[in-house]
């Protein structure tokens, strides 16, 4: 496995390191995940639908049945990563 030197800002690097621990991953990871995804043959649209549809249903419900929107971050961090939305 080959080893990358970023320059990244060091607030920026700070916030993800956080944002990272709370996810119970690394920023290593985030990094190694996001540039496979770039590497990946390219998708069509359809599994981008397919993906944010996924997000949509695990969304909890409000008691009129409508999915709570945990805010437009939450949503692309899962489709980017992965990870479930929390609310």
């Amino acid at each position: 496995m080959a080893n990358l030197t970023l320059a990244i800002d060091d607030d920026v690097l700070r916030a993800a390191r956080i944002k990272a621990v709370q996810q119970g991953t690394s920023v290593n990871e985030i990094c190694r995940e996001a540039i496979t995804r770039f590497a990946a043959p390219e998708q069509d649209g359809n599994d981008f639908l397919a993906r944010l549809r996924a997000v949509a249903a695990r969304l909890p419900k409000t008691p009129g049945g409508a999915a709570a929107w945990p805010g437009r971050e939450a949503v692309y961090d899962e489709l980017l990563a992965g990870s479930p939305a929390a609310p």
